[in-house]
């Protein structure tokens, strides 16, 4: 498909996204859990503030009493989160 670009004669090509707005990837609810806990869980990795520890802990929990977190995600974080942070990792920041 070809379309005017305003600041050319050109023709310039165009996606198909437009076009398949109606069967626009929609991701499932595991789906989305998994992308916001591991966020967070990268926050905790790179920060270890208490924030971004706090907010892990809320989430993996929230996600775990909706039944969207597995058992074994579930160990992973709370494995994670048993391990203290360093006074160096927390002060670094």
């Amino acid at each position: 498909m070809q379309a005017q670009h305003p600041s050319s004669s050109e023709s310039k090509a165009t996606t198909a996204i437009a076009q398949a707005a109606g069967s626009a990837f929609k991701p499932t609810r595991p789906m989305l859990v998994t992308a916001v806990i591991g966020a967070a869980l990268i926050g905790y990795l790179v920060h270890k503030t208490p924030d971004a520890r706090l907010r892990l802990e809320a989430l993996a929990d929230m996600a775990q009493t909706l039944g969207d977190l597995s058992e074994r995600d579930a160990a992973f974080v709370a494995q994670l989160l048993a391990k203290p942070a360093t006074w160096k990792e927390l002060h670094h920041a």
